[in-house]
């Protein structure tokens, strides 16, 4: 039988170099595995959370991530126990401890007992677009954010003045009234789309009372001084370009931190942008840069 030595010698030497690249170490966020589970919250308002982190005992940073808000009891029955689950693995990637709670007055009870679901009592309600509360709305979320750290860190699950908040419309606009108090644990905040009052009677780019909503922001950032990133997408029928612009003006002219970026359009409704797992290569890196600079 004869054998073609050199053939071999360089089949070899390939197969050799294959297994050096399985064998090269990942880059650091893949190294890390992670865990999904579903937490009940012992807090003064007790609740549900989708629960991403890496494998392990801890402590980790913290991730708390708010998701947006329905005014329709229906739409608030059939609300995901799970969103921004792509998102949410993301930062666990990155070595984070992710909490995103369901809030309160959502679950199937929502569509029979509007005021008190299977997860509590719904309070984020504004009040008539005539005279809309933005500000205690945004606050009682951001309550429930400070009732979490000192939940997490009590457990000696986080590193308690590693905390990062991302929310998403009206999460994120109780994300923006949350840095208004500057809680000491939490060294940075992202918002996506944040915003109250969009879509009033379900009308693309009609808000209810977006005056106020401006003031209301600005009232904020007089006190706020947390470090933050605002996302918008430009084909968000929320809170449209024009409108998340005014805000940001407003909140860094009365003292806010924001560094503000404008998405180009996605989909066809980019005020969902951060749901999408698509999404995750276009926000990422503004995102990782942001954080970088936390550090």
């Amino acid at each position: 039988m004869c054998f073609d030595l050199p053939a071999i010698r360089r089949f070899l030497a390939t197969v050799l170099l294959l297994l050096v690249g399985l064998m090269a170490p990942a880059r650091a966020e893949d190294e890390i595995r992670i865990q999904e589970e579903i937490w009940g919250l012992s807090l003064p308002l007790p609740m549900f959370a989708y629960v991403v982190r890496p494998v392990g005992d801890g402590p980790f940073p913290l991730v708390i991530m708010n998701h947006g808000v329905s005014l329709n009891p229906p739409d608030r029955g059939f609300f995901p126990l799970v969103e921004f689950r792509d998102a949410a693995q993301w930062f666990a990637r990155r070595g984070y401890l992710v909490v995103a709670p369901v809030g309160t007055g959502y679950g199937a009870a929502a569509i029979d007992i509007p005021e008190r679901a299977l997860y509590g009592p719904f309070f984020s309600k504004v009040g008539k677009c005539t005279n809309p509360n933005f500000r205690d709305a945004a606050l009682a979320v951001a309550q429930v954010d400070l009732w979490i750290i000192d939940h997490m860190a009590a457990q000696k699950r986080i590193i308690p003045k590693d905390v990062i908040v991302v929310g998403q419309s009206a999460g994120g606009w109780a994300s923006i009234g949350l840095s208004s108090v500057n809680p000491p644990q939490v060294k940075a905040i992202i918002t996506f789309a944040a915003g109250r009052g969009g879509r009033v009677g379900g009308k693309p780019n009609n808000n209810c009372a977006p005056d106020r909503l401006v003031e209301a922001t600005a009232d904020f950032g007089r006190t706020s001084r947390v470090p933050m990133l605002w996302i918008y997408i430009e084909n968000d029928t929320f809170f449209g370009p024009d409108l998340s612009k005014r805000m940001h003006e407003a909140f860094t002219a009365a003292g806010g931190r924001a560094e503000y970026h404008l998405m180009p359009p996605f989909g066809n409704e980019g005020h969902f942008f951060i749901g999408s797992p698509d999404a995750i290569p276009l926000w990422s890196p503004l995102v990782a840069k942001f954080l970088d600079a936390q550090k």
